[in-house]
């Protein structure tokens, strides 16, 4: 019996690149919301849009859950639905940025339904965003942690 669809709003930020970034996430069962975000003193774009998609699928709980992943990131979605994610792990990474967080994504995406879909930025997708201005306030704010 399938517990329904699990939808997962995500977006980073970065004011330089690297700079001050930060994440936001929007999780949404039925009419049920959990929003998190955090900012870090010194990240990138890249860093920020995948750490979103994986805090997001740390907070859930469900093991085997059906999750649709909106994102802006062709950077993650492509990685992922296109095969990349795969040919990286093959060559163990080599010449490949953020790999401590790919790892880490590998581990909290594993045994998950994931579907990915591509939004465009800036171009008022409501949860898009939203999850943007949770991302640039958390690294406007001075709970900033020192990096991602």
């Amino acid at each position: 019996m399938s517990r329904g669809t699990i939808q997962m709003f995500t977006d980073g930020a970065c004011s330089g690149n690297p700079g001050p970034g930060g994440y936001g996430v929007i999780l949404r069962y039925g009419d049920s919301e959990k929003t998190m975000s955090q900012g870090f003193k010194s990240t990138t774009n890249n860093r920020m849009e995948l750490l979103a998609v994986i805090v997001g699928l740390e907070a859930i709980k469900w093991k085997n859950a059906d999750i649709e992943i909106y994102s802006d990131s062709t950077y993650v979605v492509n990685a992922v639905t296109k095969g990349w994610l795969e040919r990286w792990v093959l060559t163990g990474f080599k010449g490949k940025a953020n790999v401590d967080l790919w790892e880490r994504y590998l581990q909290c995406a594993q045994g998950h339904n994931l579907r990915y879909i591509w939004v465009k930025g800036h171009a008022g997708h409501p949860e898009n965003e939203r999850c943007d201005r949770m991302a640039v306030a958390a690294y406007k704010s001075d709970d900033l942690l020192e990096d991602a």
